[in-house]
């Protein structure tokens, strides 16, 4: 994603999803355009110097519900990135939705290309760590197969744990969740 979020810095006035306020939807299809047309893979993951892991995750809707996005970033423990991750979520999604795909997003990723023994989830859902670490049942209609998968990849992790961000903390996440709502916009509903 972060090859992708430079792609659109390019094509359209802004920074990291922060779009100028006179960017017309025609611009940001254009900058879609260009990320589809390029050659992006997923790159090589970096190697990492531990099996403990950190990672932000963040979802993001405009209008609640609204267009949606979902970032996560991979940090090893020393807090070097090791993966930026964000996709749109959808045209007409919640924010709590979004914030759940967000630690999916993260945690596939992760398991993917490391095998963690330690993570620690930076957070600012509540709705997300009650499900996720209090065993509460979702409150979120429509995220069960996300939260299933989150329970299960959890799982895989022996030592895992969160720390709750308040909005006003600085959070990584939050500009790849950005992108991807920007994105979302350009979709059906919209």
């Amino acid at each position: 994603m972060a090859a992708a979020t430079d792609i659109i810095d390019d094509a359209v006035p802004g920074y990291g999803g922060l779009f100028d306020p006179a960017t017309t939807p025609g611009e940001l299809r254009h900058a879609l355009d260009s990320v589809l047309a390029s050659d992006l893979s997923r790159p090589p993951a970096p190697e990492s110097t531990d099996d403990s892991f950190i990672l932000y995750v963040d979802g993001g809707s405009r209008g609640n519900p609204g267009p949606a996005g979902a970032g996560a970033v991979i940090m090893d423990a020393t807090e070097t990135e090791l993966a930026r991750l964000g996709r749109p979520v959808g045209s007409r999604t919640g924010n709590n939705t979004a914030e759940y795909v967000a630690l999916q997003l993260g945690l596939s990723e992760l398991l993917a290309r490391y095998d963690p023994r330690s993570l620690e989830v930076r957070i600012d859902s509540m709705t997300v760590i009650r499900d996720a670490w209090d065993d509460d049942d979702p409150t979120e209609p429509g995220v069960e197969t996300y939260s299933e998968a989150i329970a299960t990849a959890l799982l895989s992790v022996p030592e895992h744990r969160y720390t709750h961000l308040a909005d006003s903390d600085p959070n990584p996440a939050d500009a790849l969740a950005t992108v991807g709502a920007d994105i979302a916009a350009l979709g059906p509903g919209s």
